[in-house]
Formats: structure tokens, sequence, C-alpha cells
């Protein structure tokens, strides 16, 4: 097996592309060991001394570092682990694989809430996993749109530069009810 990497914008993440399916459909993010509980590969990540957040998108898996630690040192332990896990076989996610999804949105604006998500998913979602990462709406109120940024995005130093100028753009232009995107931390 051979795992490329990528850089993303994010210095504290790599890009690790296994050459196969990750995730069948949508992303999973785990932000801390806590939240790795329901993937065997999340946990062994988490095992390495370091490691402080894993993504999982389609065709790779973003790994997150503490700034203190240099990729020339983690990085071999990293394809290490990955490596492992695909030639367990064991599976990425135990039980069903749900994914990361949009947050449902019940009551007004329920049109422009839908042109929002269909121009996140069909403009921003591809773009962003190119850099490792995924976004998610979350939620939307007095002309302001929520959105939760995950993977090599979350933490990212471009991240507001990407929200205010290309996200907030995008939709303003196509939908003039949206005024302003703010990011949203879980």
């Amino acid at each position: 097996m051979f795992i490329q990497t990528e850089s993303t914008p994010n210095p504290a993440t790599l890009k690790f592309l296994p050459g196969e399916t990750v995730m069948e459909q949508g992303t999973a993010d785990f932000p801390n060991l806590d939240s790795a509980n329901s993937s065997p590969l999340a946990k062994r990540l988490f095992a390495l001394n370091g490691v402080t957040g894993v993504f999982l998108g389609n065709d790779f898996v973003t790994v997150s570092k503490q700034d203190s630690i240099d990729w020339d040192h983690i990085k071999p332990s990293i394809l290490g682990a990955i490596m492992d896990h695909f030639q367990s076989g064991a599976p990425v996610i135990d039980g069903e694989q749900t994914g990361s999804v949009h947050a449902e949105h019940i009551g007004e604006n329920t049109e422009i809430v839908g042109q929002i998500k269909e121009l996140l998913d069909s403009r921003v979602r591809p773009a962003v996993a190119q850099d490792g990462g995924d976004i998610t709406f979350h939620g939307f109120e007095r002309g302001v749109v929520y959105l939760q940024m995950q993977g090599a995005c979350a933490g990212c130093p471009s991240s507001t530069m990407t929200l205010k100028m290309g996200i907030e753009n995008l939709l303003r232009h196509y939908i003039p009810e949206v005024t302003e995107v703010r990011p949203v931390g879980l």
C-alpha cells in the first residue's frame, strides 16, 4: 500500500491519501480522543503522541498535530498506523457510516436554506475537501448563515478569509437574503 500525503492550508494538518475509499458517504470529524469511540482508525491515530485531531473524507484522512511536534517526527508513525489499519481489514467506523451532514432547518426560510445547502454541496464542499476538510450548514437566522468548519479547515489560519471572502461572497451573490456568514465551533 502506498499512501500519498498532501499539505493543507493549515500547517498543523496533513492530508493522507491511502488510495482506497475511507468513507462511503459523508465525512467524520474527530476533534479529540473522546469523540473517536466509533472509529477504530481514529482511535489508532490518537494513540500516537502529538495527534490532536482526525478527519475522515471519502478518499482521505487528515491528521492534525500539536504545534510543538515536527511533521518529520510524527509523519512516519501516522503513515504506519493508517497502513496497519487498512491492512487489518478493520472498519473505519464501527456500525453504520452516517457521516457529517447539514443541520435540519424547520420553519421559515426553508427555500432559502435549500438554496444555501445546494450551493455548499455543489460549489464549496468539493473545494474544501481538496484542502482536507469539510464545511456543513448549521443554521440560518436573520440573514446570517452559520457554518461549521471541520478537518484541516477547523483552526486553519486562513479559515476566516475563506468564510468571509469566499463563501460569504458566493452565497451573497446567489442568494440576496444572505447578509453574512459566521463560523460555529462545536
